[in-house]
C-alpha cells in the first residue's frame, strides 16, 4: 500500500493488515485496516500509528513524502495498541522531543503502556491548534470505545479524523465507501455490533453534541476500513438507528446440538415464527462466528436460544455466546430459551436465567423436550414460535 492523498496536502500513511483473523474473539475474515494520517502545512502532524509490527512499513510511506525528521507534532487519537503500537518506533525516527498530543487519559494510558519519556501534550474538547494555514480542533469521545478515545477535526477541510468510530474491520483494494457502494454497510454494521453496541447511549449523546456543534464534514476517516466522502450521511444515520436499538421483525434462533435434537426443535420454532410472520433465523454456533450471530442481534427483536444439556450446564458454545452478548448489552429484546435432555435438563433454566440477567423481555416457561422430539414434540416446538412471535408485537 502506498500513501493515498485524500486531499491536498492530506494522505492516508496507514497500512492494510490483509492476514488478520481474529480482533478480540471478533472474525475478521477479510482483514482489516490501520489507517493514519499526514497533514502537510507550515507544521506537519501525524494524526495516529499503527500496530507495532507495521511501523517500518509505516516510516517507508511518510519517507515517500516528507522525511519523517520533519514531523512537528503527532496526534494520538486513541491508546489502543492497533493505533499507538508504533507511537516509540515512530517518535524515535521523527524525535522523542516532538509532542505527542492526546486526551488527559490517553496521557496516562500511554505513560502506563510505554513508560517512555515522550512529550505528552493533554488536550481537552474546545482545544484548537494552528498548523499554519489549517487548524486542529479536539473533541473527546470518552468511552467510544476507552476512557481516552477522542476525535480530530481538520476545520477547514472538514475532515473528521474518528478514530474507532465509523470504521469496519475490512482490508481490500478499495479505499473510500464510493468504491464499494453497499457492500460497505454490513462490514460497518457488524463493527457497530460487536466493538461499539455496548456504548450506544454515549454514541446518541456524541451526536446530538456534533449536531449542535453545527459540524459539517467533507470526510469522516476512521482508523478502521474505508474513509467516507460520499454516504457521509448514511453512516451517521445508521449510527444513530442502531445506537437508538431499533429492531425490525425478526427472530434469531441460536443453538448448539449434540445428536441433532436440538437442531430438530430450532428449526421448528424457527417454523413457528415464519408462519406468524417473522423473519426467522436459525444459527447453528457451531458453524456460524459469535460475532456474526451478534451483528443479527444488532436489528432484531427476539433472541432464543436453545442447547442441549451437559454436564448438568449449558454447552459450551451456547455459554461463550451468551457472555459474549451479555457484554454488549442489547436492550429491549424478547428472549426465550429452549433445549433438548436425557435424564437431566437444567440448560433451558440456566439460559433463561441468562436471558432474564440481561433484561429481556421473556417468554415463560422455557421447552424442554427429552431425547428425541416426536411429531407431537415438533408441534410444541413450532407453537413455542408463534409464542415468541405474539410476545414481539409490532409486525411480528
Amino acid at each position: 500500500m502506498r500513501p493515498i492523498e485524500i486531499a491536498p496536502g492530506i494522505y492516508d500513511v496507514g497500512v492494510k493488515d490483509w492476514n488478520i483473523r481474529d480482533f478480540h474473539g471478533y472474525s475478521t475474515y477479510q482483514g482489516t485496516t490501520y489507517n493514519a494520517f499526514l497533514v502537510v502545512d507550515d507544521k506537519i502532524a501525524l494524526i495516529d500509528t499503527v500496530k507495532k509490527e507495521f511501523a517500518d512499513q509505516m516510516l517507508r510511506q511518510i519517507a515517500t513524502i516528507v522525511d519523517p525528521r520533519r514531523i512537528d507534532l503527532v496526534v494520538s487519537n486513541h491508546t489502543e495498541m492497533d493505533h499507538s503500537g508504533a507511537l516509540p518506533r515512530i517518535m524515535h525516527r521523527v524525535g522523542e522531543d516532538k509532542p505527542v498530543y492526546c486526551s488527559k487519559m490517553g496521557l496516562k494510558g500511554l505513560k502506563q503502556h510505554f513508560r517512555a519519556p515522550l512529550n505528552y501534550q493533554a488536550v481537552s474538547t474546545g482545544d484548537e491548534l494552528s498548523l499554519g494555514r489549517r487548524t486542529l480542533a479536539f473533541l473527546e469521545t470518552r468511552m467510544l470505545h476507552w476512557p481516552d478515545n477522542m476525535f480530530t477535526y481538520l476545520k477547514e477541510d472538514q475532515i473528521l479524523f474518528s478514530s474507532d468510530a465509523f470504521g469496519q474491520h475490512y482490508a481490500g483494494p478499495e479505499n473510500f465507501d464510493d468504491e464499494m457502494g453497499e457492500a460497505v454497510m454490513p462490514h460497518a454494521k457488524k463493527y457497530f455490533a460487536n466493538i461499539l453496541l455496548l456504548y450506544a447511549p454515549l454514541i446518541l449523546k456524541l451526536l446530538d453534541q456534533v449536531g449542535k456543534m453545527g459540524l459539517t464534514f467533507k470526510m469522516i476517516c476512521p482508523d478502521h476500513g474505508v474513509l467516507w466522502r460520499r454516504d457521509m450521511h448514511k453512516i451517521l444515520e445508521a449510527y444513530g438507528r442502531w445506537a437508538r436499538q431499533e429492531t425490525s421483525a425478526k427472530a434469531l434462533v441460536v443453538y448448539d446440538t449434540m445428536w441433532q435434537s436440538t437442531r430438530h426443535m430450532a428449526e421448528a420454532i424457527a417454523g413457528g415464527l415464519a408462519a406468524a410472520g417473522v423473519r426467522a433465523l436459525p444459527l447453528d454456533l457451531r458453524h456460524c462466528h459469535r460475532s456474526d450471530v451478534m451483528t443479527e442481534v444488532l436489528d432484531a427483536r427476539a433472541v432464543v436460544v436453545g442447547s442441549p444439556t451437559l454436564n448438568n450446564n449449558v454447552f459450551p458454545t451456547v455459554a461463550d455466546f451468551l457472555t459474549y452478548m451479555k457484554g454488549l448489552k442489547p436492550l429491549g429484546r424478547v428472549g426465550a430459551a429452549f433445549g433438548s435432555y436425557g435424564w437431566s435438563g437444567e440448560a433451558v433454566k440456566l439460559i433463561g436465567a441468562e436471558l432474564g440477567g440481561m433484561n429481556f423481555r421473556m417468554v415463560e416457561p422455557g421447552l424442554r423436550l427429552p431425547y428425541v422430539p416426536d411429531a407431537d414434540g415438533l408441534a410444541a416446538c413450532e407453537a413455542f414460535g408463534r409464542q415468541v412471535a405474539a410476545a414481539m408485537g409490532g409486525n411480528a
